[in-house]
Formats: C-alpha cells, sequence, structure tokens
C-alpha cells in the first residue's frame, strides 16, 4: 500500500516485504536528493503535496502496474516535508516472477508518479533564494 512519509525511507523493510517464493525479482528504485539542479547548488529541498488527492494516485498506479505488467507486487512511498541532500525521497518496490517485467514496472511506476502525482519539489539555491521545480505536466 502507497505511503507518504516524513520520516527517512527505510528500503530494506520494504524489500523484505516483497519477497515471495513465487518471484525471482525485486527490482528497486530510489530517488535521491541531488545537490545541483540546471546548474544551481541547491543546499535544500522540500516536498509538498495534496496529500488526499496523491495518496490515491500513489494507490492507483501500484494496482494499474500489477495490472498491466506481470508482476505480483508495486510498492511506493514518497517523502514529504524536507528531504536531506543524498536521502530517499521516492521508494518503488516491485516483485516479479522475472527481472524483465520487474524493471519494466518500476520504471513506468516512477515515470507515471512524475507526470500524474501532485506533489511538489522545492529547492533552496546556494547563492539564495528558492524556487519551485517546474514538472511534468498533468493529462
Amino acid at each position: 500500500m502507497a505511503e507518504l512519509v516524513r520520516q527517512p525511507i527505510v528500503i530494506e523493510p520494504l524489500v523484505a516485504a516483497a519477497a515471495r517464493p513465487d518471484c525471482g525479482a525485486v527490482a528497486t528504485f530510489l530517488g535521491t536528493t541531488r545537490d545541483h539542479h540546471e546548474g544551481r547548488r541547491v543546499v535544500r529541498l522540500a516536498y509538498e503535496a495534496y496529500e488526499p488527492m496523491a495518496l490515491d494516485a500513489l494507490v492507483a498506479i501500484e494496482r494499474e502496474a500489477t495490472q498491466r505488467f506481470q508482476i505480483a507486487s508495486c510498492r511506493i512511498v514518497h517523502r514529504l516535508g524536507e528531504v536531506a541532500l543524498s536521502e530517499a525521497s521516492v521508494a518503488v518496490v516491485v516483485a516479479a516472477a522475472h527481472r524483465g517485467p520487474a524493471f519494466d514496472a518500476c520504471r513506468w511506476a516512477m515515470d507515471e508518479l512524475k507526470r500524474t502525482v501532485p506533489i511538489w519539489k522545492k529547492e533552496s539555491y546556494a547563492e539564495g533564494g528558492e524556487g519551485w521545480v517546474e514538472g511534468t505536466r498533468l493529462g
């Protein structure tokens, strides 16, 4: 089940929960906070969301991934609030019988999240100032 969290994402329990005897693959993706964006040095980053809508959208992505690809499960966890540099801001964990569908579903879920989920990223810059990162247009 999808989650929005305000504390660091711990990947080990997510991977352990995905492990199944009928699955030979667990694909994971961790999106981490980087220290630069479009030539500017980033010193702080925070995420905001319209939480009820964002959570519903994440659950829908998990559900669609399991229907669209030959996978057993898909789990998405996204941070809200301030996220320290190098920490995970999002985790996608997919279990499948084979690696191909696991990789495909993991990438699709992350791309769909970026495209459709109402979560916004605000960066603070070393030279001063801050800005909202422009995302992918919805629809």
